[in-house]
């Protein structure tokens, strides 16, 4: 048996055609509480995604005796906010989402052509985002909404409101207006709740992909290798997981604040990916030490493999179930250690739309200003909710499989 043989049969079991994570997700379908879950994570991301077409004060589109403009477009290149790259992420994955699927429909027979067309169309999609600068728009199209001209038709999104915009007074309540009432300064907080849901997903995404390349590596590397190696990482390990996680996020981050650095989300997500990685390290490296022992490794060694490939090539697709476990869960702590730093005020800056940040402008009078704690406190928990149902619908299938 070769050991291409042998590692599928260790990994995979008697699974016949189907593929492990197929097989993973057919055990996680059954599992009712886990796909109201993954339900609640594909809304929040959808949210996320599109949110420049549900909240936004610019029209979607103006019809006039000139023809038809779409003052919103531009902005979707070069948009408004001091956090850049964060929106040009999400923007370009919902203009590329929208694409894609006219692509599919083109070349639905086509795979090879339509694979090719996609990567193209990524690459095309992108360079907008790169050349457009930046233009401030200080047309006021409230006003100019209330008073159109004759065969003047403008559309504008389900929520007309910018996250930045002052349209009202302070702490309105609910109304129709602002169905969510307004924040301290006047803003609309359906807005700047939809546009929070950017960052809390950015901030709990990327960081959590921070900690799985540190853990994981450093778990390979000291179960694979042992020893005095195994020996003094542990011991770093353990230096790491003694320090007050929140208070050393607080420490760095007034530090970094202090330079003056305006896209604070960049500093967030480094922080909290950095400092978060040690429980996931030493969970893959228990794994590896089992796996260490068993007749594929030890034949992958015969071969003369080098260690890096045994590692990353042959260990690492046994252990990623854990992995896959411990990276939702912790997309769930990351968003609430965002949340909370935000709250403290050395997370996401304003004007930034943040849900901590909203619960902070609460904090004087949580009940009398309840719009601003109740709605932000609903979808930190409505998140975290919905990525622990996940998990713990992943751990219950990964457990029947080792079954």
């Amino acid at each position: 048996m070769n050991k291409n043989k042998l590692t599928n049969s260790i990994s995979h079991g008697d699974l016949g055609n189907h593929s492990y994570f197929l097989y993973i997700f057919r055990n996680f379908k059954k599992d009712k509480l886990a796909m109201v879950g993954l339900g609640g994570i594909i809304f929040l991301v959808l949210i996320a995604t599109f949110a420049p077409a549900i909240a936004n004060s610019r029209p979607l589109c103006v019809f006039n005796n000139k023809g038809i403009e779409f003052p919103f477009f531009y902005y979707l290149f070069s948009p408004n906010s001091s956090e850049v790259l964060v929106e040009k992420t999400f923007n370009f994955l919902m203009l590329y989402i929208i694409l894609s699927f006219f692509v599919f429909l083109l070349f639905r027979k086509l795979k090879k052509i339509r694979f090719y067309s996609l990567l193209a169309l990524a690459l095309l999609l992108a360079i907008p985002f790169f050349t457009v600068k930046k233009v401030l728009d200080k047309t006021d199209w409230q006003l100019r909404i209330s008073n159109l001209k004759k065969k003047e038709t403008v559309i504008t999104a389900p929520v007309p409101y910018g996250p930045f915009d002052i349209i009202g007074s302070p702490y309105e309540t609910s109304s129709k207006k602002h169905l969510l009432g307004t924040d301290n300064i006047g803003r609309d907080v359906l807005s700047r709740i939809i546009y929070g849901t950017r960052v809390s997903i950015a901030v709990g995404v990327f960081a959590t992909l921070i900690s799985i390349i540190i853990g994981t590596s450093i778990g390979l590397i000291s179960g694979y290798f042992g020893g005095i190696t195994d020996l003094l990482t542990m011991r770093v390990v353990e230096i790491i997981i003694c320090f007050p996680t929140f208070l050393l996020l607080l420490i760095l981050m007034a530090t970094m604040m202090d330079l003056k650095f305006e896209q604070s989300i960049l500093i967030v997500v480094p922080v909290i990916g950095f400092l978060s990685w040690t429980g996931l390290s030493r969970i893959i490296r228990g794994e590896v030490l089992k796996q260490r022992s068993m007749q594929y490794v030890q034949a992958c060694e015969a071969l003369g493999m080098s260690n890096s490939r045994i590692m990353f090539v042959h260990l690492l697709p046994n252990v990623n179930g854990p992995i896959l476990v411990s990276a939702v869960f912790m997309v769930a702590a990351n968003v609430l250690a965002e949340s909370g730093l935000s709250f403290l005020g050395f997370g996401v800056q304003p004007p930034t739309a943040s849900w901590g940040e909203l619960l902070k402008e609460a904090f004087a009078d949580p009940l009398r200003y309840w719009n601003l704690t109740l709605w932000p406190g609903l979808l930190i928990f409505f998140t975290v909710l919905s990525f622990n149902l996940v998990g713990e619908g992943l751990r219950k299938s990964i457990d029947s499989k080792s079954k």
